[in-house]
């Protein structure tokens, strides 16, 4: 082990990481040792640090483990500090979006920020589903609101369409989300931002849940009105709920994390 025992663990990053994959990176087969007895937060010029035995912890990019929000920099030392006997990055969701933010998204904001609002185009909420008419009912029930608001808020107004067929959404509403997302100034929100469009396929869920008008489990709730309604038909797929339930899990600390930061 080298005299830094986080590099050896959390690896190092690309030159240009995808935030997405970078949140979602799985912990490694064989998980090391806790090495610190105890986590905490020091004030320092560069914001809120990390410290574990009083040591600052580093990102795996080499950075600080700093933030500007102490609530950030607390929960952060609540993930370390409920580490076991060994150290589970699965565990440390917060952890991880924050070495992601810090890593791969402070650098390279205005292409995250344009990736997000890219998927306006092809919203989540604009496609609607033409029968049976319990679910077109649920999916007005989950959708229209949020829209509603996406037009009274963000000056964004959407066409929708039936089935899968792409539906061009106009270039005012396009630039009005464009402007909410670019308006997110932090590293740290832009990258809890990104995660929840991408798990979701919506960028108005996410908006919704960064400016408080839907909570993360109902935003959440939202983006599987489908999936939701084909249980009820055709029964449970435990596999396919597994998979939701880890997915669930990297959204809410993406929630937790935007919370914290705006």
């Amino acid at each position: 082990m080298s005299d830094d025992p986080l590099r050896d663990w959390l690896g190092q990053t690309e030159q240009n990481p995808d935030p997405l994959r970078a949140a979602r990176q799985a912990s490694r087969p064989a998980l090391p040792k806790r090495f610190y007895a105890e986590a905490g937060v020091a004030a320092a010029e560069d914001g809120h640090r990390l410290v574990l035995d009083g040591r600052p912890a580093r990102t795996p990019g080499r950075r600080m483990l700093a933030v500007p929000q102490a609530a950030v920099a607390q929960a952060l030392a609540e993930e370390w500090g409920a580490q076991g006997e060994e150290i589970d990055p699965a565990r440390m969701p917060l952890t991880r979006l924050v070495n992601t933010a810090l890593d791969g998204v402070a650098d390279r904001r205005a292409a995250v920020a344009e990736d997000i609002a890219a998927y306006a185009g092809s919203d989540l909420l604009a496609y609607r589903a033409g029968d049976p008419a319990r679910l077109v009912a649920s999916q007005s029930a989950a959708w229209d609101p949020v829209l509603d608001w996406a037009r009274s808020e963000l000056g964004a107004r959407f066409m929708l369409a039936e089935g899968v067929m792409h539906v061009p959404q106009p270039e005012e509403s396009l630039q009005a989300v464009r402007r909410a997302v670019e308006a997110v100034e932090s590293p740290l929100a832009l990258t809890g931002l990104h995660v929840m469009t991408t798990l979701t396929g919506s960028v108005l869920l996410a908006l919704a849940v960064l400016h408080g008008r839907l909570t993360a489990e109902e935003a959440w709730a939202a983006a599987h009105v489908d999936e939701i309604f084909q249980a009820s038909v055709w029964g449970r797929d435990e596999e396919a709920e597994a998979r939701r339930a880890l997915r669930w899990e990297e959204f809410a600390a993406a929630a937790r994390l935007v919370a914290l930061t705006v």
